[in-house]
């Protein structure tokens, strides 16, 4: 009978009187688990979203340059650095924090073929975009590069100077100056070809350039300066001569690379005595050791050197050499323009390190018999 009686109180009848099973009980515990369900999904989704947050955040921080110290910092970047080198680069100076977002971001935005090689000035105020943008050929972020050219320098060791700060490298520099056609008047019966036809143009000078900085432009900026110094005056000047602006230039270069003294107009009164009286002693032959050094790759010249054939060999082909040897600055120009008038066909180089003037070869021989330089 309990057991009867237990089965009965666990059972409900129906209005037609059959017996069912309750459901109540069972559908509290169903709706419990289901709560429950959803709470921890609630919370993982909230979690998750939280987490997102966080690292968007974070993400967002770094690629709109958010909340980072101020800080300006320049850096180059070479043909041979891949993006994943520039990447590194810009997070090791603190400019971003996560490469592999920096290289997604380049990525999608196409920015990767933007960046140009160069040297640059950025700060940790550029987001993502600004850092690409300020990387790129047409930045206005390009450093700029203070670089002085000596005064006879020749065309190989300015363009080797430029490479050496960034300006632009010796093979493109070189490749422009041989072909492209410059709009210059004492360019003009100049042929193309050879790189040395600047030779003597390039003037000696200080210049601002951008890193990198367009090879065509740089040597453009060289010629506008010569131009510019190349006044009026002295165009007429070198008219009245009965030289060519290039043979001018080919005296000065010789003038400068024999003093940087105060004696340039002296020494242009031995060049053009010999030039313009080829019967005298010299025979014309004008013998400037600069002339050696230009052929022989800048060595001090020896005795042997006289004897390469060149056409810049002063001591084996009369008269001057077929273009200048050097960059003249503007006092050996004007030297080459007026010179003194002196009966010298000689100088040496003394003791005393300076040059000593003669007329004769016989003075010239007692004075280096004289002179410890030449024993």
């Amino acid at each position: 009978m309990a057991e009867e009686r237990r089965t009965r109180s666990t059972r409900t009848r129906s209005s037609q009187g059959r017996e069912e099973a309750p459901v109540r009980r069972s559908r509290r515990r169903s709706r419990g688990s289901t709560a429950g369900f959803v709470a921890l999904y609630i919370v993982a989704v909230i979690g998750v979203s939280i987490l997102l947050a966080c690292i968007g955040w974070i993400a967002a921080n770094d690629v709109l340059a958010l909340n980072k110290a101020e800080k300006e910092v320049t850096v180059t970047i070479t043909k041979e650095d891949s993006f994943g080198d520039v990447a590194s680069m810009l997070k090791k100076e603190g400019l971003i924090e996560y490469k592999l977002l920096f290289h997604l971001f380049a990525t999608i935005t196409g920015g990767k073929d933007k960046i140009s090689p160069g040297t640059y000035t950025l700060n940790t105020d550029m987001d993502y975009r600004a850092l690409i943008s300020g990387m790129s050929m047409n930045s206005s972020t390009k450093a700029v590069v203070t670089v002085t050219i000596p005064e006879g320098y020749t065309i190989q060791q300015i363009f080797q100077l430029l490479e050496d700060k960034g300006v632009s490298t010796v093979e493109e520099l070189t490749k422009v100056a041989a072909e492209h056609d410059y709009a210059f008047s004492f360019l003009q019966d100049i042929p193309l070809g050879d790189a040395n036809r600047l030779e003597g143009f390039l003037y000696p000078d200080t210049y601002e350039f951008n890193t990198p900085h367009s090879a065509l432009y740089a040597i453009n900026k060289m010629l506008v300066n010569f131009d510019a110094k190349y006044t009026e005056d002295m165009r007429q000047q070198v008219a009245d001569s009965g030289y060519t602006i290039r043979e001018i230039l080919t005296i000065a270069s010789l003038i400068e690379r024999e003093t940087d003294g105060s004696d340039r107009k002296t020494i242009a009164s031995v060049i053009y005595n010999r030039l313009n009286n080829p019967n005298a002693g010299t025979m014309g032959y004008l013998q400037i050791d600069a002339t050696l050094a230009y052929i022989n790759g800048g060595k001090v010249p020896t005795e042997a050197d006289k004897q390469i054939d060149s056409p810049y060999n002063t001591y084996m082909y009369k008269g001057l050499p077929p273009a200048p040897i050097a960059n003249p600055g503007l006092e050996s120009i004007k030297a080459a323009l007026n010179p003194e008038k002196t009966g010298y066909f000689y100088y040496a180089l003394g003791d005393d390190n300076k040059h000593h003037f003669f007329k004769t070869y016989d003075e010239l021989r007692n004075f280096t018999a004289s002179q410890q330089l030449y024993q």
